[in-house]
């Protein structure tokens, strides 16, 4: 789950690669940036803009009806005739302890991608929302790793291998933002094939760092977890990671 307060995103310059226009689509506090490839309809982005307002517009009427599960901070089963993306993000957040909320990011950025790929046949597609990102890719991809005042922020990049498409790449900070973290963590990234997971696990996991010497903890935690793919963590000028991840230097190219 992120503020909506805004943070450098540097990141986006790493996955802005050849091959790809890119674009974002905003409104009131949602900004999100969409790549597609470079030959695909004009109308990509209009419909990434309706997909982003559906999206919400769903969630922000469920919401309005069930004040709980804006609120809740542990799994929440939401009510019968819920929209499907609501149900999704507390399905997320259940597997990984934490309330639905801390999935929606995730979750949209999933959303508008799926839907690119339904609408115009897509096979190049990258949704990031605050730094939640939905990827499909037919060619490896690289994403720097934001971290706050930590000496390792946009040091180091990601990258993803298209065997992994399509993928959910989430971060949540504790130190980064407005955010509700109940850990210190300036980075925590997970890989998942679900958006809505990766990001729900991403919370559970920021939320087990108050310092560097968490991460072999919180680390051996995430990697007993099934659904996560693999994770990262920075906390001060420590990384760890766990699993299918290929961590390297990123200086900015």
């Amino acid at each position: 789950m992120k503020s909506a307060a805004y943070e450098p995103r540097r990141y986006r310059d790493s996955m802005a690669g050849p091959g790809l226009r890119c674009f974002t689509v905003s409104h009131l506090e949602s900004d999100m940036w969409v790549a597609v490839a470079t030959d695909a309809p004009p109308e990509a982005e209009e419909a990434a803009r309706a997909a982003m307002l559906d999206a919400r517009r769903g969630l922000e009427e469920y919401i309005a009806t069930a004040r709980e599960f804006l609120t809740a901070l542990v799994p929440y089963e939401p009510r019968p005739g819920c929209p499907a993306l609501a149900r999704a993000m507390a399905a997320a957040a259940a597997l990984a302890g934490v309330g639905p909320m801390a999935a929606v990011a995730g979750a949209v950025s999933a959303y508008v991608g799926r839907r690119l790929e339904e609408l115009f046949g897509l096979t190049e597609v990258i949704v990031e929302n605050g730094g939640d990102i939905y990827l499909r890719s037919n060619v490896p991809r690289r994403i720097a790793i934001y971290a706050g005042a930590s000496p390792l922020s946009n040091r180091l990049a990601l990258t993803l291998s298209p065997t992994l498409s399509p993928l959910g790449i989430c971060t949540s900070s504790g130190t980064v933002g407005h955010s509700l973290s109940f850990g210190r963590a300036d980075a925590a990234t997970v890989l998942a094939k679900d958006a809505a997971t990766a990001d729900a696990y991403a919370t559970a996991l920021g939320n087990r760092i108050q310092g560097p010497q968490d991460i072999d903890a919180a680390l051996s935690w995430i990697a007993a977890s099934p659904e996560v793919l693999g994770a990262v963590v920075i906390a001060g000028d420590r990384v760890g990671a766990v699993g299918q991840v290929e961590l390297g230097p990123y200086s900015g190219e």
